[in-house]
């Protein structure tokens, strides 16, 4: 009977979280969570496990993650983990670097999502129209989540919920959680909707320039959520984005006073500037359409 190594060290069965769920301690003595098919099934603690039946090793760094995962795996399908896990294994490939704690979060999720969907239970996604403009790329990924969990769990779940997962990956690389998220979505739209009124225009959404604008957006809105500011640098740069793109700037500054009234946060004049360099670039390039 082959065994499983790591780093030429054969590991052995730590716990025993249900029939297709083991942990192991690596070379480190760190936790381990392993999943397979009948891995766990007629096992003791101290067994070996057999490579044939492994098809995932969650190696991650925290150990509270681990325990956490441990946790939610020991209580949900196989079939489940395996889908979210290719879920997130496509959404990688897609976006890049994602949070580890995306597999607890995302899992949990759809695993909710699925037992509500067979309970007749459905949920609206109040931020599904700005979900769709602000994260397409997260969004369609959304829909091939909803896609494959329809072939692989027979389950069809709503498009709110491809909105939803969408989510769980804009969550995953701002490092944050879902709330925080949310009240990004929502500060991103209230700018978006201040620049087309204040300058008159619709936004070419397929442009580089109102992509840089969203993604610009994203990490401001986060930055300023938190109270993290960028301080004043070079005020001679100001003054020339000032004086260069007046339209721009004052529509800044529009942004900034609301900022004030809705969330008590004013902006320092670099973020600003930031904010008027970006809303130049998508004015210019409705200019170039209409």
């Amino acid at each position: 009977m082959s065994g499983f190594f790591v780093s030429g060290v054969l590991m052995k069965i730590a716990k025993i979280l249900n029939n297709n769920v083991v942990v192991i301690l690596d070379e480190h003595g760190r936790e381990q969570v392993v999943m397979g098919r009948g891995l766990g099934f007629q096992k003791h603690i101290g067994d070996t496990l057999e490579n044939d039946k492994i098809e995932k090793v969650f190696a991650l760094k925290s150990d509270e993650l681990v325990a956490r995962l441990g946790e939610l795996l020991s209580q949900i399908p196989l079939e489940v983990m395996t889908t979210c896990d290719r879920i997130i294994e496509f959404s990688r490939q897609k976006l890049g670097k994602l949070q580890d704690s995306l597999y607890i979060t995302l899992t949990d999720h759809c695993h909710f999502a699925i037992e509500r969907h067979k309970k007749g239970v459905t949920i609206r996604n109040v931020l599904l129209w700005e979900i769709k403009r602000l994260y397409p790329k997260e969004f369609l990924l959304g829909q091939e989540a909803v896609e494959l969990i329809g072939k692989r769990l027979n389950v069809q779940l709503a498009e709110d919920e491809a909105g939803f997962i969408a989510l769980h990956l804009v969550t995953a690389q701002l490092n944050s959680e879902m709330p925080e998220v949310m009240h990004v979505t929502r500060v991103m739209q209230e700018i978006l909707q201040i620049v087309k009124y204040q300058l008159r225009f619709e936004y070419d959404e397929d442009s580089l320039s109102y992509q840089r604008f969203v993604t610009h957006l994203k990490f401001f809105a986060q930055r300023m959520l938190s109270r993290n500011v960028v301080a004043d640098d070079d005020l001679t740069l100001h003054a020339a984005v000032k004086d260069n793109y007046p339209h721009a700037w004052r529509c800044a500054e529009k942004i900034s006073r609301h900022l004030v009234t809705e969330y008590q946060r004013e902006l320092t004049t670099e973020e600003i500037m930031f904010l008027a360099i970006h809303i130049e670039r998508v004015r210019k390039e409705s200019l170039k359409v209409s």
